[in-house]
């Protein structure tokens, strides 16, 4: 019975679980499988494309309670669970009714981690920063801030990240409408704050070993960038024409610049993109 416990104690401490493998969840997984840590997956229908990768593969849909099964016990478990954009599943559904369900079959054990958004700030015509009070402008900032407050309440050892954009290879903000030349609806004076996906990825290891429980951390390159700019050297990099710009939609004008200071000091990220020129250029050449 001894050497059971030991054993269950010791797969324990070797697992980690995803809850939501997307475009950064599943490179965290594979950061963590490359490090030999036993790694656990859900998804809808993806499968195969996860047991190549070297990970175990769960079913879970997290907007139905009846569709989340009992999930595994996990030294770290990343709960990184996005908007569907081929679903009409409303942003209350999946951030805080999926986590919701999450929290009902996840064990009361090890360390959480939440990807949460810089779009639960409100405008601000100074730098944001954690202590910066939340206003979400929509919907989806709404649902995010509620799940936040609901995990702290049932986890209050878990850690928030606040993620500016995330970029990457294959996932450029706009890069469609910039390469036909269609005009962007949004503010090109307005703030565009990002992360590279490595960075972010970076991000999330680092709060797994740095991070203090209960806290809540801004995960962006801290240098904020006009759209204007940002859209203008985007098309440039890909031969496209200018961009032109038309008025935005409410919650598009973007008046934000985010601080990562607290990144910085207390997870020690060195930043393999400080900025968006030189993330851009490593995504397209």
């Amino acid at each position: 019975m001894a050497n059971q416990a030991r054993s269950g104690k010791s797969e324990f401490l070797t697992n980690r679980l995803v809850i939501g493998c997307g475009y950064l969840g599943h490179r965290v997984a594979q950061a963590w499988r490359a490090q030999g840590y036993t790694t656990l997956a859900t998804t809808r229908s993806r499968f195969q494309e996860l047991r190549e990768l070297g990970l175990i593969p769960i079913f879970a849909d997290v907007t139905c309670r009846d569709l989340v099964p009992g999930l595994p016990a996990a030294s770290t478990t990343l709960i990184a669970v996005g908007i569907d954009r081929t679903t009409q599943t409303s942003p209350r559904d999946v951030y805080l009714r999926g986590l919701e369900n999450i929290l009902s079959r996840l064990p009361a054990v090890g360390r959480v981690i939440y990807i949460s958004s810089t779009g639960v700030y409100g405008p601000s015509t100074s730098d944001i920063d954690e202590a910066t009070p939340v206003a979400p402008e929509d919907e989806t900032g709404q649902a995010i801030v509620e799940a936040e407050q609901l995990l702290l309440a049932t986890r209050p050892e878990a850690i928030i990240l606040r993620f500016a954009g995330i970029y990457g290879p294959g996932r450029l903000p706009r890069e469609k409408a910039v390469l036909t030349g269609q005009p962007l609806p949004t503010d090109p004076n307005g703030w565009l704050n990002l992360i590279h996906v490595v960075d972010g990825v970076a991000a999330v290891l680092a709060a797994e070993q740095k991070g203090c429980g209960g806290a809540i951390y801004n995960i962006s390159d801290g240098q904020p960038v006009r759209r204007g700019d940002f859209y203008r050297r985007l098309a440039e990099l890909l031969h496209a024409p200018p961009p032109t710009f038309v008025t935005p939609a409410a919650g598009e004008r973007g008046s934000r610049r985010v601080s990562n200071r607290k990144m910085r000091e207390e997870l020690q990220i060195e930043l393999l993109y400080p900025s968006y020129q030189q993330g851009l250029a490593a995504c397209l050449y």
